[in-house]
């Protein structure tokens, strides 16, 4: 999906006043930390779950939370009928980042919250069996579906943060962590809001077939079959199709790619597969250069990546970006804050926008 994040607290150095924002901010993670909320995961990814609750990094931060908390027994309880809370969401926020930081693990987190909120049919108008962002993603069920491969990962990466949070759905923790992964590569803000209503059960996930293939027969026609689905454009098609710029196609996952290459035999993080672009945690422009140059062998090209070179209509779009990467990051920005929001049932019904 090197530390650059402490999160020691050095109280013999910091100001009374950033020591007082600090111990507010950790009695009101304590409060929020007892989620009864439990993925569906499968037993053998367990143990590096259970690696990551238990680090002592995240120890020492509940620890201080828990010493703070007694010195601030009678502060007032937040109290908060939406879907999520808004102050939990900046708290987890932070969270995702040192997860970034540490782990590398950008390109799992943008699919995650993608492939939750692709299911969308806008033809479908009842919830939540229309599809979309609705954290359905959670459950075992839907895990198994073939597109979908490998993404319990990203679950049990950020299970210890949903732990802390109570107060934040499913359906918005994906997607904070989605946009906040574009973000933290080096991509552009996204125009979010939350406020997204979870789904109950897994007899409420979607069926499967809902994604995009990347190996279709006719790829054009199969990328607007989907997309146009889901009530969006061929610019949105060809902007989301540019966050290939990140991560990697592992064959044993997908079917697709080179066991490893050049660009990916030493990681960051897990070694192996193959990448669309020489810096695969770098959000920009590369993808559409890359692609219109196929000039590295090294470099991943699917069937679906050639048609935006190749159909017409997203041709003009594929040309724009890749020689206009501000041009590449409004319309990417845009395109990602529809997509997450689509299908979703907001609590309250306007949303909570963006902190």
């Amino acid at each position: 999906m090197a530390e650059r994040v402490s999160l020691a607290l050095n109280t013999t150095t910091t100001t009374m006043a950033s020591s007082l924002r600090t111990q507010v901010s950790a009695s009101r993670l304590l409060r929020f930390s007892s989620s009864g909320s439990k993925l569906s995961i499968p037993s053998s990814s367990l143990s590096f779950t259970r690696s990551l609750v238990s680090s002592p990094l995240l120890s020492q931060k509940r620890c201080q939370a828990a010493l703070v908390n007694r010195s601030f027994s009678s502060a007032a309880t937040t109290h908060c009928t939406a879907a999520t809370d808004p102050e939990q969401l900046k708290s987890a926020r932070e969270d995702i980042k040192e997860l970034l930081n540490t782990k590398f693990c950008h390109p799992i987190l943008v699919r995650l919250g993608w492939h939750d909120a692709g299911t969308y049919n806008k033809n479908i108008s009842g919830w939540p069996q229309r599809g979309g962002a609705n954290g359905s993603l959670r459950y075992e069920i839907e895990l198994k579906h073939a597109a979908n491969a490998g993404l319990v990962n990203a679950l049990n990466l950020i299970k210890h943060i949903k732990d802390m949070y109570s107060g934040i759905s499913y359906a918005d923790l994906f997607q904070l962590a989605s946009a906040t992964a574009i973000e933290e590569a080096g991509g552009p803000k996204i125009p979010m809001k939350y406020g997204r209503v979870d789904t109950s059960g897994p007899h409420e996930c979607p069926e499967e077939g809902r994604l995009p293939d990347a190996g279709p027969p006719s790829p054009a026609n199969h990328l607007r079959e989907v997309f146009y689905r889901m009530g969006l454009d061929d610019k949105d098609i060809v902007a989301l199709s540019g966050a290939h710029t990140l991560g990697r196609s592992r064959p044993e996952r997908s079917g697709w790619g080179k066991p490893e290459t050049k660009y990916t035999k030493e990681g960051p993080g897990a070694p192996g597969g193959q990448s669309w672009t020489p810096e695969w945690l770098k959000f920009d422009n590369s993808y559409f250069t890359e692609i219109k140059e196929k000039r590295d062998e090294d470099l991943l090209v699917l069937p679906t990546d050639a048609a935006i070179f190749e159909d017409p209509s997203f041709k003009v779009y594929a040309e724009k970006y890749a020689a206009d990467q501000d041009a590449f990051f409004k319309d990417y920005a845009e395109s990602h804050a529809k997509l997450s929001n689509l299908g979703a049932k907001f609590n309250p019904p306007e949303g909570t926008c963006d902190f």
